[in-house]
């Protein structure tokens, strides 16, 4: 349904914030694009919108070029942007109205739609209130609603989840389920990384604008260091705790502000664990936490944490098994 195939975007200056991406999305697919700010998500979102002309490469949306053909493709692609939607003098309900109506859908049916979205994420009770008097929250909500009112072919969503409370927030991974379920390729943006280990199908890993890594969440998790994370905390990363000799580490440790990571194998797991009980009982560190290894654990180490570094040793090397 969406095929991205060598995809350059130059700006002045020589940036290259796309530098030869491929992709695919199938209809009925969710797939998850991560990066760091400044990765490139939001200009290869626009160029598949037709809002911006790629440098090379191609772009096709169900078969068509959004260069040769943009009025065409903007009928089949439906965008939630990254700002919050234009409400000010309109409800929430009149704007999801007017963009199915916009969209093409008649007015008994653009009404019934609008009632469908507001009861499914729960914006009853401010579906007739004016946007200025909306929280964060209920303005993406309502952005989403937007998006999904008619949605075409192709539904982009860049951070949808952004301000959403955590009830609303379950609601509306519902309601992006739904819209595969119907057929729809869904490209989504976010740096909830968690979230996207839960809800989406695939994941595409941008760095630099390029793919640095694609796959479900299984086949990123196995591409880690270690089965387990010891994550401990202290008040500042000067009171960090060295890793004692008899603690071997299946990889570098990574300290990030007040927060020290330190991958393991399971064999070690109880070594590990009463060391950092003694840590805490002798208020060297604020709190610490055993985890399975997890996505966001993936994602630092190919894309790298921004201001992570690794933990060195008395001879600079990082600490290691």
């Amino acid at each position: 349904m969406l095929l991205i195939e060598d995809l350059v975007k130059c700006y002045k200056r020589g940036t290259r914030a796309n530098d030869g991406i491929d992709l695919r999305v199938e209809a009925g697919e969710v797939v998850g694009l991560l990066g760091h700010n400044g990765a490139g998500k939001t200009t290869l979102v626009n160029q598949v919108a037709g809002l911006v002309v790629p440098t090379s490469g191609t772009i096709r949306v169900d078969g068509c070029d959004p260069v040769a053909e943009p009025a065409k493709v903007r009928r089949m692609v439906a965008v939630m942007p990254q700002a919050h939607a234009p409400l000010s003098g309109v409800t929430p309900r009149q704007a999801i109205r007017s963009m199915a109506r916009i969209r093409g859908l008649n007015k008994r049916d653009a009404i019934a739609r609008t009632s469908e979205l507001i009861d499914a994420l729960d914006l009853g009770e401010w579906a007739d209130t004016m946007g200025e008097r909306l929280s964060g929250g209920v303005r993406r909500l309502t952005g989403f609603g937007m998006a999904a009112a008619a949605p075409g072919r192709v539904v982009m969503l860049d951070e949808p989840t952004n301000d959403v409370d955590p009830v609303r927030r379950r609601l509306l991974w519902e309601q992006i389920r739904e819209l595969a379920n119907k057929g729809c390729a869904v490209l989504l943006v976010t740096h909830n990384v968690v979230e996207a280990e839960r809800s989406v199908d695939r994941i595409v890993v941008l760095d630099s604008g390029k793919v640095i890594a694609e796959g479900t969440a299984p086949q990123l998790r196995s591409r880690a260091v270690g089965e387990l994370r010891l994550e401990l905390t202290a008040e500042s990363v000067d009171t960090l705790p060295p890793v004692p000799d008899h603690i071997r580490t299946a990889g570098p440790a990574v300290r990030s502000s007040r927060r020290l990571v330190i991958p393991l194998d399971s064999g070690v797991a109880s070594d590990a664990l009463a060391w950092a009980q003694q840590l805490r009982e002798s208020q060297t560190i604020d709190e610490f936490a055993l985890l399975p290894v997890g996505l966001e654990d993936v994602y630092l180490e190919l894309a790298g944490g921004e201001g992570d570094d690794k933990v060195k040793g008395e001879q600079g090397e990082p600490l290691a098994a």
